[in-house]
């Protein structure tokens, strides 16, 4: 696909034979829908290549893609220019070659430029009116067909000399050709951030296997060979071959591929790596924990697409347009042809001249182009540094944050307590009965806190529940065979209050209390500067948390956070979150599963990669590997991002506000505009690829 046009023709014919959830990325080429039961995948396919396009899927559609002479723009382009050049000569001062200015010699060097032309313009161009989606190659098809008829006819009736267009023809071709494999590259340019992420490069992984007598032997496979549960050793340098888990060892890994961070990170057992990183230091033995489309790598490679494929509402303006851009610029260069011929009394040859120009100038392109190419480089950028975002919304919306809601446990702070004291205070109890009693409920919790108790507390015996369950902001309840009733959870849930109300987890037997656990965590290293960076950003600071209200100030004033509110349920956060988005537009930042209702709410929900399940799933942007440090990050890019859509925008009217009524004034040659015209697109991909540089963070 080319442009705008492209994806709204194939938007339409899906949509026409009954499809799904329709997402047309041009720029990448992709496109995802819902098939309906009754279409096979074959029959979809057939109508996409009739459209003229190529389809590219996984499996074997059943299409043969028609083989054509020539495979892109540029070979195009080279053999257009070897006809086009000794049609061109005769502009050399000085330069006459008479054989050169005879008609027929004229034609026999522009037919082959006209017919390379039509084979892919008017092609495109006659399959898209027949569609009702007429797109840019008509105007460059009926421009090139206008001047070389009108030669053609001067040729055909001896009238050669006031009719000779062939050199027009030709160069409008050509340069077209050029221009459209400089747009091309431009905007492959715009991808290479998420064509990092797509290539999946087949490397030889070392496979561990046990024979009869449990000898073990290592040999090479390839990487796209490997199922899960596969036994692998990973070496220094060597990159790891889908996603593991580590059995054996210790590694520094470079894991710059997702998280944008240079410096290796620690593994030790147990410990996951992705699919796509480097060992840097260190052997491993590990198992496959996921391949193909189940990496993290193809995930988040996925969750990019599909963001995207989605139009931010800023675009929907510039779809209007150019949905009936190409009518109007055809309106425009008749109604340029006839004034300058009846009215400016110009010759024929000069109004058309004139009115082609205006076909050949005008780009449709251009204002389709705006906001994808600045959209593909903002999210190619936001993943190339650890941060997510599941739809282009997101990224557009975050231009108006006034406001970022920090919940505390695991955000930011590190998330990895240690018990630093526990009590039992019923005398009856062994503490070994209490300790298993805790692990046997803080088992089966999400939350970081309990499930650092769970590690630390770690037994064989444990209870056997008969109903268990992780309410939001409490905690564990279970109910044992015999009926009686276990609480885990803040101080709220000791009501006989015998325990005090200053330890951080309580366990509770129906309602009598148990005993009390304490536990450490610490604050992220990079949280101080994350706070301190928004802040220099004009943006309020807001805590938000369940957490005890001493703690929270503690952490609050350690931080220089604007405010803080504490002790809050699910509930009363979700209120809160309602209340200060009222004021201004929030974005909210939490990991745990009591943050899933605020992160929804909230104006952009923002999530940590090691979160809970479903706190990732309500959020709209996750940041990876411990992330916070990519917050402004984040919110930066989202800013320059719409801020670089703008510009393109501006450009693209302007370019086209402008452009045309020079053409029809008779300001610029038509060979001049089909130059002008597939620049134009440059332009915006050279603006869209500098934010690739910009400096998004505020950072100096």
């Amino acid at each position: 696909m080319s442009c705008t046009n492209c994806a709204l023709t194939i938007d339409k014919y899906l949509q026409g034979k009954g499809a799904q959830d329709v997402k047309v990325n041009f720029i990448g080429g992709d496109i995802s829908f819902g098939l309906p039961a009754a279409t096979p995948p074959q029959e979809i396919a057939s109508g996409i290549e009739q459209l003229g396009y190529h389809v590219v899927t996984g499996k074997d559609t059943g299409i043969k893609p028609v083989r054509r002479l020539f495979k892109n723009h540029l070979q195009r382009f080279l053999f257009c220019l070897v006809f086009t050049v000794p049609l061109m000569l005769h502009m050399i001062p000085g330069l006459h070659i008479h054989f050169l200015m005879d008609p027929y010699v004229q034609l026999a060097l522009t037919i082959p430029v006209f017919l390379t032309g039509m084979d892919f313009f008017g092609r495109s161009a006659v399959k898209s009116l027949l569609k009702g989606v007429p797109n840019m190659n008509v105007l460059v098809a009926l421009g090139a067909t206008a001047a070389f008829v009108y030669s053609l006819y001067g040729t055909l009736t001896g009238h050669a000399a006031e009719y000779m267009f062939y050199e027009t023809t030709a160069t409008i071709l050509t340069l077209v050709f050029l221009g459209n494999w400089l747009e091309d590259k431009s905007v492959e340019t715009t991808q290479r951030a998420i064509r990092k992420l797509a290539v999946t490069q087949k490397t030889i992984a070392n496979m561990i296997a046990y024979d009869d007598q449990h000898q073990e032997h290592i040999f090479p496979v390839e990487n796209t060979s490997l199922k899960v549960g596969d036994l692998v050793l990973i070496k220094t340098g060597e990159a790891v071959p889908m996603d593991c888990k580590i059995l054996w060892g210790e590694v520094s890994v470079n894991e710059a591929i997702i998280s944008g961070e240079s410096i290796p990170s620690e593994k030790k057992m147990n410990d996951l790596l992705i699919g796509g990183s480097t060992i840097q230091q260190g052997t491993v033995k590990a198992y496959v924990t996921a391949v193909g489309r189940d990496t993290v790598l193809a995930n988040i490679l996925q969750l990019v697409k599909d963001a995207q494929a989605e139009k931010p509402p800023v675009q929907q303006l510039a779809d209007k347009i150019s949905a009936i851009f190409v009518p109007v610029v055809i309106s425009i260069a008749v109604l340029s042809l006839l004034l300058n011929y009846f009215a400016g009394h110009h010759s024929f040859t000069e109004s058309l001249l004139r009115s082609i120009a205006v076909l050949v100038i005008a780009c449709p392109c251009a204002m389709g182009l705006a906001t994808p190419a600045a959209i593909a480089v903002g999210l190619g950028r936001a993943a190339r540094n650890g941060v997510l975002f599941k739809n282009a919304r997101s990224l557009e919306v975050f231009r108006n944050i006034r406001q970022v809601v920090f919940d505390k446990t695991g955000t930011l702070t590190t998330g990895s307590f240690s018990i630093s004291g526990f009590g039992v205070i019923d005398a009856q109890l062994p503490v070994e009965e209490f300790r298993r009693i805790v692990f046997s409920l803080e088992k089966y919790s999400s939350h970081p806190i309990g499930k650092a108790i769970a590690k630390a507390w770690r037994t064989k015996n444990e209870l056997r529940w008969e109903k268990i369950e992780e309410i939001k902001g409490q905690g564990m309840k279970a109910r044992d065979k015999e009926g009686n009733e276990y609480l885990a959870g803040s101080y709220k849930i000791a009501q006989d209050g015998s325990a005090g109300n200053d330890h951080n987890i309580y366990i509770t037997r129906n309602g009598k209390s148990l005993g009390w656990i304490d536990l450490n965590d610490q604050l992220r290293p990079e949280a101080v500067y994350t706070v301190k960076t928004l802040k220099d950003a004009g943006i309020r600071t807001v805590l938000l948390s369940g957490d005890r209200k001493e703690k929270c100030e503690r952490i609050g004033a350690e931080l220089g956070i604007d405010e803080v509110i504490a002790e809050q349920t699910p509930q009363q956060k979700l209120e809160k979150i309602a209340a200060l988005d009222a004021q201004a537009p929030v974005a909210m930042v939490g990991d745990g599963i009591n943050d899933a209702p605020a992160l929804a709410k909230a104006t952009v929900g923002i999530s940590l990669s090691d979160a809970s399940h479903i706190a990732v799933q309500s959020a709209q942007v996750v940041l990876m590997n411990h992330g916070l440090k990519n917050l402004p990050v984040a919110l930066g890019l989202g800013k320059h991002t719409y801020l670089t859509i703008k510009q393109n925008l501006f450009w693209a009217f302007a370019y086209n506000i402008v452009a045309i009524p020079v053409a029809a004034l008779g300001f610029l040659s038509p060979a001049f505009g089909a130059l002008v015209m597939g620049l134009s697109d440059v332009v915006l991909a050279i603006n869209s690829v500098r934010l690739n540089f910009k400096n998004v963070s505020g950072q100096s």
